[in-house]
């Protein structure tokens, strides 16, 4: 029996040895602490989609009479733009609309009051396109059409990129790709190594012009009056670091 007990209280010592032995190997390779870091991703590109947009007015006495001289108008607005290299496919007009106008004049009493002075018709359209020189340059030469009486009035254009997507993807790995080569040198010289990635997070995307000092929002911005842009992304990535 005394034998026995022996035997246990020795195999109880190994493995109790075994314990420490594994746990102080453990200790020594056991992450030590985290390198919080912050990566960027930025390119620049050019916008390969213009979008326009207007509108045709026309006032009148007669509300038949001033629909069909609007919807006359609307298509020489067509008509011009195609004149122009815009194909008719890239033109699209919104439901018109007619509401009446009244005026204001000072009656015999020599008090203000208002009056019947006819309706006021509007149509507005929207131009989409590719071909952003030659849209551009037609959309620029619209208010011509004010000398044939015709009135228009066309917004400033906006500039839109189809690829945004793919360039967003691309910037968030860039942007990683930053974070971990920044994590990877304070880690060699503080004399530890670059563990694991314990948690990571991409910020807003600020698409801005591409020159000048144009101001980022907590947000995100976008960017719609520049041709040309510039695109950018931050990633902050926390890594594990261990002894070396």
């Amino acid at each position: 029996m005394d034998k026995l007990w022996k035997y246990v209280i020795v195999s109880s010592a190994f493995v109790l040895a075994a314990m420490v032995l594994a746990a102080a190997y453990t200790s020594g390779s056991r992450n030590v602490g985290t390198i919080a870091v912050t990566g960027l991703g930025e390119t620049e590109f050019t916008s390969d989609m213009i979008v326009i947009k207007g509108v045709v007015t026309v006032k009148s006495s007669d509300a038949a009479e001033g629909y069909k001289s609007l919807d006359a108008h609307c298509k020489r607005v067509s008509e011009f733009m195609e004149s122009k290299g815009v194909k008719r496919e890239n033109i699209s007009f919104a439901m018109p609309t007619t509401k009446e106008n009244y005026e204001e004049y000072v009656d015999s009493n020599g008090h203000y009051a208002t009056r019947f002075a006819g309706y006021i018709h509007r149509q507005g359209f929207t131009i989409e396109s590719k071909d952003v020189d030659s849209t551009e340059i037609a959309a620029r030469e619209l208010p011509s059409l004010m000398a044939e009486g015709i009135m228009v009035s066309v917004s400033e254009p906006m500039y839109h990129y189809t690829q945004l997507e793919s360039v967003k993807h691309d910037l968030i790995g860039a942007a990683a790709a930053d974070a971990r080569q920044r994590a990877e040198i304070i880690a060699t010289n503080s004399g530890t190594s670059l563990g694991v990635l314990a948690k990571s997070r991409a910020g807003v995307f600020q698409i801005t012009a591409a020159t000048g000092d144009e101001e980022f929002s907590a947000g995100g911005s976008f960017n719609l009056s520049s041709r040309e842009k510039k695109a950018r992304v931050t990633v902050r990535a926390e890594y594990k670091i261990r002894n070396n």
